[in-house]
């Protein structure tokens, strides 16, 4: 093994840690610490792991679940999900009931399809869970290497892995359980970790191990290894941790640095030893899984209250024909000798009749049940998966960059996706690439950098298009359909803003599209301030957390950054001559190259790293050079570094902060750069405070070295500033035009300053020129405490105050109001007591921008949004800082960015680049909302024509509860007859194509509005199935009354009617459907007319079945219904008369009343799209949806201003005239 270490140290030695601070021991064995209060009670005794078997500890084993159910608890469980449905609550009763004598119908017709409607959706569920089973059963029987004792190693399932064990992982494995890192293939202790699993980040993380275990390097030396650690609870605290070591009578602190996450992998490293700290259900990634929020669509929580109200009614008519039924039990049945009214039961004792109501309404109850559809749920879950994989592989949202399809991870809600009135996006990742280049920056007061940033170059091109085009009367429409002539995202900087003229192009450099020869190939050196400007780049080359990894091909380097951000800078000091190129646990080496072009090998000593977090917003580094200087610097935000800077230190702070603003208006990401020399005892004497801090125990480690950085984070010089362009996604200004067109409004939340989110905005077209700007921002005061609370919240409420004012007070129809607030303002506008007022007057605004804002405060904002409005919101991002207004809104779509795959974890729908969203709601979601919303609408009304007639049949039959249909009828009513059109028309129907949907985008506005399910549509739906009802029951029963059925002259009994009246029904839902569906492939013409086809040849069968099976309808077809005229004149005059009311209606709509669809099916009916493009384009402008934000919008201000100014010049000239 040692040898091996060897191996590996001359294999790997170009690659390093970058901390170099290990805890020192922190208290003798005299006087060891201990951990305090709640939270803190967890210890470990190292290579015991018998000892945790035992009370009182009983850790779990390592065996992880993450299935929903088990062998014992699959069936209770899975029927308790099933019946929290009212409707088969309802249904499991009466097939219940059907075992007892009062039922209509034998108790298989009853107990059949709820046996399959339930077993159908419990099978679903355990599929599903069998499936997460087999992903927990590959993870538990993983083989781990473990120790066995007598320094012997050998493998182990890792669900049989205890709290106290040693295991030893090797190269490209998962670490088993949650590890304090012992030891590693390195000399120093460090490994490689790659936490995509955790974070969704594709970046290398560092860890090393405590000084005092690197011995610990072969398997023999865990013979007779004992140590002790004492450490926090089992948490979900994925960055923290807190517990200390107790080795060889030594007390030793622990942070996050030495613990290896379960699930996260071992990369570059070739193997680590470590001990087992939290296991299974334990560990911090189980401790972090939770359950996706549940989410249900409008649809579906309004589908209950139909459900309530067809309950209603079928106990309201239950109880009228139990009523019926005891009076009739009371005045008829002593009359009616022949039922023997003396000698018979409870059920028709006339002297009873009470009784035998009572015991009716259950009957009724089941007779009638067929008007609340059993298949409906079912149905409605095929549908959906369906229209899920219709979404999974449509071709248009597949980006062949990333080879990422569009993904439903959810279908529950995909007709939500086509009732979308609130877009809540993020910037960075979403509108933008998440993708950096140095385009700019700023040294001792001079800015550098002469190209143009994509949204200066956007701009200008589409102001060009603007001028261009404004007289046009040919709409603005057009200006998308060319983008190689107008404005797009995938705008090249050629020519048109060309810093270089003359030179030929150089290959672009990834990450770096900086181009100013002042500071290129060593220019820099002949600049006034050169020794500032050599600060700059070594701040660059040195303030970071990055590894270098060699590139064989480019015989350069490739850095493994925390974020793009850094890797940009590390690549810009690379171009400018500062290659970093080597880091070992104590220093970093440099390549510096100025003007002879032999490069020079600098070594700094790192002393500390300070590293960088959201709340800190810088990082500083304090670094020793080859002179022995000690310097401290310090990158961040620049309003962090302004406010620390020294009286001496401001002296290029106003041109800086000139520069930082054009950068901003450039929609640049700017960062400040500061250092500050230290003395030997000052750093000396710091050290000593910041060693203390870091080997604290406790709570409060973190804000005791929060403390004590901020105290040499101060007296700061300011060297500059940095500028890298976030290019924005290709197709986001289109697509936001697009989604402006159809009506929805679209927010977005960032992170980013104010300046730099405006003039994203403005790249987006989400702000235009000549849009009204109403910046809330929470004032800066002296005050502290409660007072300042108030001060501030005053001062929010009047600046709120005065903006809606302004909106009310605005004559103008045509203005446009956009709202821009900061996290701090936002926090103040979020309490209870003022958040109404800011959504009024957010809603009011065409466009709204949060900037600086925190993960927590998306989500609040989306919260309120939501539940403010009543309406439908999507929330979009691709980091993990999104994840929780992904989760809070009633869509989440995550895209899989640079961020990592931890929004798209959280998501409902996934998509590759924010323009797939264009298509996911304006077609996918405008298409699964009528599909969804016609289908159930149709589904009620059939099953009203359908149960209605029975209720009919027994009125007739004096309340007796007698079915006129023979149960086998009833049964497959559901089940089969009628169940395939309509699936066909919840997956396949189409008001128009793909491409019309994206041409008309305001057809969208159709599920905002809940044109198709709102209840007009729901209980005329309902009305024509009464209607229907009405007409097959009575039509039949008066033509076949009193004549002759059959050629003998026999009049037809009640399995004659019952089949005719039935074989109208099949008729006549099919019909119905058929001149519903506007999109006809051969599948519905097979599932329409094939299902009456099935009904024929269903009847065939049965007739031909024995006696004994079919009863009276034994060769009923052959013998009875088909020689009969009458059957065939039956079936055609009740199905016309049932549907050509519905034709009229239609008619009568399409031709006074028609629906935007309408009108262009017609003009497509009739090819005007092609023949006729001039009425073509002139309704796509007349359809399209009034906005006041997108490109479209921006163009027609611009022909507005144009042409006021003419009428104005036109008024002077008439004036002068006469």
């Amino acid at each position: 093994m040692a040898g091996g270490r060897i191996r590996e140290k001359l294999r790997w030695s170009k690659i390093y840690s970058f901390s170099c601070i290990r805890p020192s021991v922190q208290l003798d064995s005299d006087n060891p610490p201990s951990l305090q209060g709640p939270g803190y009670s967890r210890v470990v005794y190292c290579n015991q792991p018998h000892v945790h078997r035992k009370k009182p500890f009983r850790y779990p084993t390592n065996c992880i679940s993450t299935t929903k159910y088990n062998v014992i608890t699959f069936f209770p469980k899975a029927i308790f999900e099933q019946f929290r449905r009212v409707a088969n609550l309802y249904f499991l009763l009466a097939a219940v009931l059907s075992l007892t004598p009062v039922t209509p119908f034998s108790a298989v017709s009853m107990i059949a399809p709820v046996v399959f409607v339930v077993g159908l959706s419990m099978a679903k569920e355990a599929l599903e869970d069998w499936r997460r089973f087999m992903q927990d059963m590959k993870v538990n029987l993983r083989k781990v290497s473990v120790h066995k004792g007598g320094g012997q190693f050998g493998h182990k399932n890792s669900q049989n892995i205890r709290v106290g064990d040693i295991v030893k992982v090797e190269k490209d494995q998962f670490f088993p359980a949650d590890l304090l890192l012992l030891s590693s293939s390195y000399d120093d202790g460090i490994c490689y970790v790659e936490t995509m699993n955790l974070d969704g980040e594709t970046n290398l993380k560092v860890k090393r191990s405590l000084e005092v275990t690197l011995p610990l390097e072969e398997d023999d030396c865990f013979k007779e290894f004992r140590g002790t650690i004492r450490c926090e609870d089992p948490n979900p605290g994925l960055y923290s941790f807190v517990g200390n070591f107790e080795y060889e009578r030594q007390v030793y602190a622990l942070d996050p640095s030495q613990i290896l996450l379960r699930d996260s992998k071992l990369r570059n490293t070739t193997y680590i030893y470590g001990v087992v700290i939290f296991a299974g259900h334990d560990s911090k990634v189980m401790q972090n899984a939770t359950h996706l929020p549940s989410k249900r669509s409008g649809i579906e929580k309004k589908m209950d209250y139909i459900i309530y109200i067809l309950f209603s009614l079928l106990v309201m008519i239950s109880l009228i024909s139990s009523i019926g039924f005891a009076v009739m039990t009371k005045i008829g049945m002593p009359k009616w000798w022949y039922l023997q009214p003396n000698n018979t039961t409870n059920l028709y004792d006339p002297s009873k009749a009470a009784t035998a109501g009572i015991f009716h309404l259950v009957t009724a109850l089941i007779l009638y049940g067929y008007l609340i559809p059993i298949s409906l749920y079912v149905s409605i879950e095929i549908v959906k998966v369906l229209q899920a994989r219709f979404i999974n592989d449509d071709i248009h949202m597949y980006d062949e960059e990333s080879g990422n399809p569009a993904q439903s991870r959810t279908s529950n809600l995909n007709e939500e996706l086509g009732q979308v009135d609130t877009i809540l996006t993020d910037k960075t990742g979403t509108l933008t690439c998440n993708e950096m280049d140095f385009l700019k920056c700023s040294i001792a007061g001079v800015s550098y950098g002469v190209g143009s940033s994509e949204v200066e170059i956007a701009a200008v091109k589409q102001m060009a298009s603007e001028a261009l085009n404004a007289p046009s009367q040919h709409g603005t429409q057009d200006l998308w359909e060319n983008p190689a002539q107008f404005g797009s995202s995938e705008i090249e900087p050629v020519n048109l803003v060309s810093p270089i003229v003359g030179k030929d192009k150089k290959p672009h450099i990834k990450g770096f599209s900086f181009e100013d020869e002042r500071l290129m190939h060593g220019n820099w050196t002949k600049e006034p301030k050169a020794d500032i400007i050599l600060l700059f780049m070594r701040i660059l080359a040195l303030c970071h957390t990055a590894i270098p990894e060699p590139n064989v091909e480019t015989g350069g380097f490739n850095y493994e950054a925390e974020s793009p951000d850094e890797g940009t800078f590390l690549v810009a000091a690379r171009e400018f001559g500062f290659e970093f190129c080597k880091r070992t646990q104590s220093s970093v080496f440099i390549h510096e190259k100025h003007m002879s072009g032999i490069p020079t090998e600098r070594e700094f000593k790192i002393l500390n790293l300070l590293e960088f977090n959201s709340k800190r917003k810088r990082m500083s580094v304090v670094v020793r050079d080859e002179l022995g200087l000690i310097f401290l610097l310090c990158k961040g935000a620049d309003s962090v570094i302004c406010e620390r800077l020294s009286k001496d230190g401001k002296m290029y702070e106003e041109d800086t902060r000139k520069h930082l603003n054009e950068y901003g208006e450039a929609g640049l990401r700017t960062l400040a750069l500061a250092y500050r020399k230290l003395g030997e005892l000052e750093y000396s004497t710091w050290n000593a405070e910041f060693l203390k801090a870091k080997t604290t125990i406790g709570p409060y480690r973190e804000t005791q070295l929060e403390r004590v950085a901020d105290l040499i984070e101060r007296d700061l010089i300011l060297v500059g500033a940095t500028a890298v362009e976030d290019k924005l996604q290709k197709g986001v200004p289109q697509c936001i035009d697009k989604l402006a067109q159809a009506g929805l409004k679209i927010w977005v939340l960032t992170g980013d300053k104010m300046e730099t989110a405006i003039n994203i905005g403005f790249a987006c077209s989400l702000l235009r020129q000549g849009m009204k700007q109403i910046c809330v921002s929470a004032m800066d005061v002296d005050l502290s405490g409660q007072d300042a609370k108030l001060v501030i919240k005053e001062n929010m409420l009047m600046q709120i105050s005065n903006a809606s004012q302004m909106i009310k007070l605005e004559k103008d129809p045509h203005a446009a109001f956009a709202l821009i607030i900061d996290g701090k303002a936002l926090s103040y506008a979020l309490e209870d007591d003022m958040k109404k007022r800011f959504l009024n007057l957010a809603v009011a605004c065409a466009s709204v921008i949060c900037c600086r804002v925190s993960p927590k405060q998306k989500a609040l904002v989306t919260r309120l949004v939501k539940e403010g409005t009543g309406k439908t919101t999507l929330a979009i991002g691709d980091g993990a800082n999104d994840v929780g207004m992904i989760q809070e809104a009633d869509i989440g779509v995550g895209i899989s960015g640079v961020e990592g795959m931890q929004a798209v974890m959280a998501s409902d729908f996934s998509i590759a680049q924010f323009r797939f969203l264009e298509r996911l709601l304006v077609v996918h979601g405008h298409w699964c909302y009528k599909r969804i919303a016609q289908m159930i609408c149709y589904f009620f009304y059939k099953n009203i024509a359908f149960g209605l007639t029975i209720f009919y049949f027994e009125a007739y039959t004096g309340f007796s509860g007698q079915s006129i249909y023979d149960d086998w009828y009833m049964l497959l009513f559901n089940v089969i007859l009628t169940s395939l059109p309509v699936i066909s028309l919840g997956v396949f129907e189409q008001d128009v194509p793909a491409e019309v949907c994206l041409q008309f985008p305001a057809l969208y506005q159709q599920g905002p509005k809940n044109l198709f399910f709102d209840w007009y549509r729901i209980f005329g739906w309902m009305g024509n199935g009464l209607y229907s009802s009405l007409v097959i029951f009575f039509l039949t029963i008066n033509i076949l009354d009193k004549q002759a059925f059959r050629a003998s002259g026999q009049t037809a009994d009640m399995a004659i009617v019952g089949t005719t009246m039935f074989t109208a029904i099949i008729w006549t839902v099919n019909m119905q459907i058929a001149l519903t569906m506007s999109h006809f492939t051969w599948i519905q013409h097979l599932f329409v007319w094939g299902s009456i086809a099935t009904w024929y040849v269903f009847l065939l069968g049965y007739g031909l079945s024995s006696p004994l099976f079919s009863k009276d309808e034994y060769r009923i077809l052959m013998e009875a219904l088909a020689p009969s005229p009458i059957y065939w004149i039956v079936t055609l005059l009740v199905t016309a008369a049932c549907t050509i009311p519905y034709l009229a209606h239609i008619s009568y709509q399409r031709t006074f009343h028609p629906m935007d669809h309408h009108v262009i099916q017609e003009i497509r009916y009739y090819r005007k799209d092609v023949e006729d493009q001039h009425m073509w384009k002139r309704e796509r402008r007349k359809a399209r949806q009034e906005t006041k934000i997108g490109f479209t919008a921006g163009v027609e201000a611009k022909i507005r201003h144009l042409r006021g100014k003419l009428q104005k010049k036109v008024s002077t000239l008439t004036v002068q005239t006469a």
